[in-house]
């Protein structure tokens, strides 16, 4: 199939989103299905966290440079600070660094992941986020987007994404904000926001985002993880705190999901950016959308089929 449009599996009965397991409560499955979203407390330790932190200082500061890793910086403060905690704000493509990957494979995120894949998982995109401080000329909120935009595979009902708060997130330091329910509506047209601030790579949002739409802010404690599906809208605010908010996460998907062709649909416009920025990056003459996927994406669990 190519077709861009989503379509839902059916699966037992009344639940479309999750498949039959031993471990989500019929009640959990039901909000899952309901909101696009479920919340898990405390599910990553103290000490897997305070390790990924480590290393994220350790990206920062030069010692460490995974292979194929998007070291992404603020463009308002690339002059000031050069590559520090202060101006990195995204460390996104970490598959091939051993220990951000751990997170990937994780036994106790696995376990909640297989709910919504299946038994074959892919980790596909990787990203540790450091939300910065703000002021009122930058702006480092993400716009409220679907993550499917970013995403040539489907369907999406089989694709989960995995985030981890690695210190309280809450309305000061710009926690997650989401819509309940929008998981059931189709892809929407993405695009850059018209602010006036300088906006960073990729973070596209919607073009045309209903604002009477309920929102729900996602507070968070350290280790908490909310699993969420990729057409449901969300974003995150403005960091008002002097600190840096930091989060880890991993979208997941079946392996037995398959590639489409974005032409012609909302992606398209994504694909020739990301083309030219990794054309731009490996100085590389030709390269296509799936060639970049296929290089992101690890098995951690199962048999690779498709992706």
């Amino acid at each position: 199939p190519t077709s861009a449009q989503v379509g839902v599996v059916p699966h037992s009965g009344r639940f479309c989103y999750t498949l039959d397991n031993d471990l989500l409560t019929t009640e959990q499955r039901q909000f899952y299905e309901d909101n696009g979203y479920l919340l898990i407390k405390k599910l990553v330790s103290d000490e897997d966290i305070e390790r990924f932190r480590k290393e994220f200082m350790r990206i920062c500061k030069r010692e460490v440079n995974p292979p194929g890793a998007m070291i992404m910086k603020d463009e308002s403060l690339r002059s000031q600070f050069g590559q520090s905690e202060k101006v990195v704000n995204k460390v996104q493509d970490f598959q091939e660094d051993e220990e951000l990957f751990r997170y990937c494979t994780l036994p106790e995120v696995l376990r909640y992941v297989e709910c919504f894949t299946g038994p074959n998982i892919m980790a596909m995109h990787t990203m540790l986020i450091n939300k910065l401080p703000d002021s009122d000329k930058q702006t480092f909120l993400h716009p409220m987007h679907q993550d499917l935009h970013y995403f040539p595979f489907r369907p999406a009902s089989r694709i989960v994404c995995a985030w981890t708060a690695m210190e309280r997130a809450d309305q000061d330091n710009g926690c997650l904000v989401v819509q309940p329910g929008t998981h059931k509506t189709t892809l929407k047209p993405h695009g850059y926001p018209q602010w006036e601030a300088k906006t960073n790579k990729l973070f596209h949002g919607l073009l045309d985002e209903d604002e009477k739409t309920p929102k729900v802010h996602l507070v968070m404690e350290k280790g908490d993880t909310v699993f969420f599906h990729p057409l449901l809208i969300h974003g995150s605010g403005i960091n008002r705190t002097s600190g840096f908010r930091k989060s880890i996460s991993c979208h997941f998907a079946s392996s037995e999901c398959y590639y489409i062709d974005v032409k012609n649909t909302s992606q398209e416009h994504l694909e020739k950016e990301l083309e030219e920025m990794v054309r731009k990056k490996y100085n590389a003459t030709s390269v296509e959308l799936k060639d970049i996927w296929n290089f992101r994406a690890r098995l951690v669990q199962g048999e690779r089929i498709n992706l």
